[in-house]
């Protein structure tokens, strides 16, 4: 159903325009209101809607591109707030004044609201675009680096913004169309399209970020996606990229993803996994439309093998596990591949029945023995288990392989694209294969690279041999490579989404190292973290000032002293402080050092024990002295018992080669010592620290509350957070530190 759009020619609704182009909702457009009326939609029983607002909101919820505004409770109001502020872009004296504070904001976020396109990113857009060549001047600048990534982004994802702003922008930066222009566009789509083509196509490559890539032969809004992790496990980095990946294609193409749980073997699964995957699904932001599973298909892919059996497709074979494997390799037909149909339904029966008899087979299917591409060499397609299954029970005595459910239910469920890892690569042929010979349509098959880090392993089986020999506290270790693991070490899921993002669907392989991923995670918790301040337990050293307050005083000062929402802390101020051993060898006698937050001191006497080692400073104050001229800036803690106990846990890889070769048993490059903790004192604000919280400890790095305050001989446990620098790892350990 078509929209009629009516409005003023000087000043068409850019937001409502760009809102029904990118949603897929069509209007036509009428901008012959008298100048400053507010623009109309009209519906077809007669009715009207005013406002740029009303209209937005109107779109939104027709669109073909689900949560557009229809959000939980916080996010739409979220929007509405974001809805009221985009006008002030059309303000010239307060328009750098917004772009500084969009700029700022978006440094921590992708989009506006939650993690995906909303009318509130629209608005803002066409604020922005609606300035014409005074945002177009800023925008290639280095001025507002974040606004402009964000601007260009939404661009290069819908390319029918040229056409909008092409159409709707003027050339001297307002908006402001002539009727006739309006009506020339309307009219002359096609020529413009003939004429201008090759220069529009090219000026949109050039646009288009090198990361993004085109899946075959996709329809607008006929994609639809499945993530369909193994319930064997919980998600690690190298399966989000490919939920990323799903939803990142499901939104390019207004398409669907679907959650798909492939639960076909027992042996291995729990519904443990199956609701912490949920858990790390939503984790991720992940839209999807529905959860499905293997299992659920059970009936119907039984009959499928019965099917494929009766046609003489596929056959039962009693040969032993490890001879078949090598009769594959070698090319060799099994002495059971021309059996009968009739004995190939006996046995498939046994089989479901679970019999001695039963158990000793497998269903293969009847492909070519002489391919080169091994995986077609008659690929088993069904194979007997005792196991009760984690959601059914004991009901079934046989079940699925992946290679012969996955075919299935991707066409059954009408999955138009299957995004799998390069790693699958050689079983393309097998999966069409076995499509064709079931019947169903071609679904296709896109392929990404696996995502590889350095020192990190991803195999489930490998991951899963950590926890069974307690060389971990469980899945969501902060070693581990999971969703939880990383999420407990301190990273932000928005880092991590940028971070597989700007990968794209590369089918490039590479081997990654941490340190970008922890670089992008500082440059969104510095600009917010509240500072603190610690120092390491042992060897602590006392500075003793003797013109120091002999009355304790305490000054209220921020705990960020360039972000205000971090909040405010109590520092106490006393003649006897404490500061780190590894400060107080660095002092000489008679110099002047800086107490940061309070001013300078010169340090009159160093004393010794027998060993050499610093046991006490003596100075004074010299708060008249400029901080610039200092060599040493020192951290330090009031000698005072509200001081709080803290353990400082820093950690290293978990195996000791960045690579881990094929036939390489990665038990023998196990990391022996790769968690290290140090004790510490930490001032007497962070007894409010809840778990979770982010902070930066001054001078020693960026840390995530693990435990926090219980009861004063109870530590807070924080976790060193990496920062992207290459730097020694288990930097915080001292030579009695407890390590593991």
């Amino acid at each position: 159903m078509e929209l009629k759009l009516s409005f003023p020619a000087d000043s068409p609704p850019l937001a409502v325009i760009a809102a029904a182009k990118i949603a897929g909702v069509p209007i036509s457009t009428d901008p012959t209101l008298t100048p400053g009326s507010t623009p109309i939609i009209h519906l077809d029983n007669g009715l009207k809607l005013r406002g740029n607002f009303v209209l937005l909101r109107h779109i939104s919820r027709v669109a073909n591109i689900p949560d557009l505004y229809q959000r939980d409770a916080i996010e739409s109001s979220q929007i509405d707030e974001w809805l009221e502020y985009a006008p002030i872009f059309a303000s010239g004296s307060q328009f750098e004044e917004a772009c500084g504070y969009v700029d700022g904001y978006l440094l921590q976020h992708t989009f506006l609201v939650g993690h995906s396109l909303s009318i509130a990113d629209i608005a803002v857009w066409s604020g922005l675009a609606g300035t014409g060549k005074r945002w177009e001047s800023l925008r290639s600048s280095k001025k507002y680096q974040n606004l402009a990534r964000w601007f260009n982004s939404i661009l290069a994802e819908y390319g029918v913004l040229d056409e909008v702003t092409a159409t709707y922008v003027g050339k001297k930066g307002s908006v402001k169309p002539t009727a006739s222009k309006v009506k020339e566009q309307q009219g002359s789509n096609a020529n413009l399209a003939k004429v201008n083509g090759d220069a529009a196509d090219k000026e949109k490559e050039s646009r288009k970020p090198t990361s993004e890539v085109d899946l075959p032969e996709a329809e607008v809004g006929k994609v639809r996606l499945r993530f369909a992790p193994e319930p064997s496990g919980y998600l690690h980095i190298g399966h989000s990229k490919a939920a990323l990946l799903n939803q990142y294609f499901a939104e390019r193409y207004q398409g669907e993803v679907i959650i798909r749980f492939d639960d076909t073997n027992p042996d291995k699964e729990s519904n443990e996994f199956v609701d912490n995957l949920l858990k790390d699904i939503e984790t991720l932001g992940i839209k999807y439309r529905t959860v499905t599973y293997t299992s659920d298909y059970f009936p119907q892919l039984m009959e499928m093998a019965e099917k494929l059996i009766r046609e003489g497709k596929a056959y039962v074979d009693d040969t032993p596990r490890e001879q078949m494997q090598k009769e594959r390799m070698d090319g060799i037909e099994s002495r059971c591949r021309n059996n009968s149909v009739e004995e190939n339904l006996t046995l498939w029966k046994e089989m479901i029945a679970g019999s001695e008899r039963g158990t000793m087979c497998c269903v293969r299917g009847k492909l070519d023995m002489q391919d080169p591409n091994k995986s077609v060499r008659d690929p088993v397609y069904y194979r007997c288990n005792q196991t009760p299954h984690h959601r059914i029970g004991a009901k079934y005595k046989v079940y699925p392989t992946y290679d012969f459910a996955c075919p299935f239910v991707d066409a059954f469920e009408g999955i138009t694209h299957a995004l799998r890892s390069s790693e699958y690569h050689d079983r393309n042929d097998q999966y069409y294969w076995i499509q064709t010979d079931m019947g169903f349509r071609k679904v296709h098959i896109y392929e990404f690279s696996r995502l590889n880090l350095v020192y990190t392993l991803l195999s489930k089986r490998k991951l899963l041999w950590f926890v069974q020999n307690g060389l971990v506290e469980g899945w969501d270790d902060p070693r581990f490579p999971t969703v939880q693991g990383i999420v407990r070490r301190g990273l932000k899921i928005e880092a991590l989404i940028q971070f597989i993002l700007e990968q794209g669907a590369s089918k490039n392989l590479n081997l990654m190292e941490w340190d970008k991923l922890w670089a992008t995670n500082k440059k969104i918790i510095d600009p917010v973290c509240p500072r603190h301040t610690a120092v390491i337990e042992e060897r602590r050293v006392l500075l003793t000032l003797s013109n120091g307050p002999d009355d304790p005083f305490v000054r209220i000062v921020p705990k960020h002293k360039k972000y205000a929402g971090a909040g405010e802390k109590a520092t106490t101020y006393t003649k006897r402080i404490w500061i780190d051993y590894d400060d107080a060898v660095s002092i000489s006698v008679n110099e002047e050092v800086t107490l940061m937050d309070w001013g300078n001191a010169i340090v009159k006497e160093i004393q010794k024990d027998q060993e050499g080692n610093v046991t006490h400073l003596s100075g004074i104050l010299h708060l008249e002295g400029s901080v610039k001229t200092t060599k040493l800036k020192l951290t330090w803690l009031p000698e005072s018992d509200e001081l709080v106990k803290l353990s400082v846990v820093d950690f290293d890889y978990l195996i000791t080669k960045k690579k881990l070769e094929e036939d390489e048993n990665f038990v023998d490059v196990v990391n022996p010592c790769t968690r290290k903790e140090t004790p510490a004192l930490g001032d007497s604000n962070m007894r409010n620290l809840q778990r979770g919280d982010v902070l930066q400890l001054e001078r020693k790095g960026y840390f995530r509350c693990d435990v926090p305050f219980l009861r004063p001989q109870k530590p807070i446990v924080l976790f060193a957070i990496p920062d992207g620098k290459q730097q020694p790892v288990l930097r915080f350990a001292v030579p009695d530190g407890k390590t593991k």
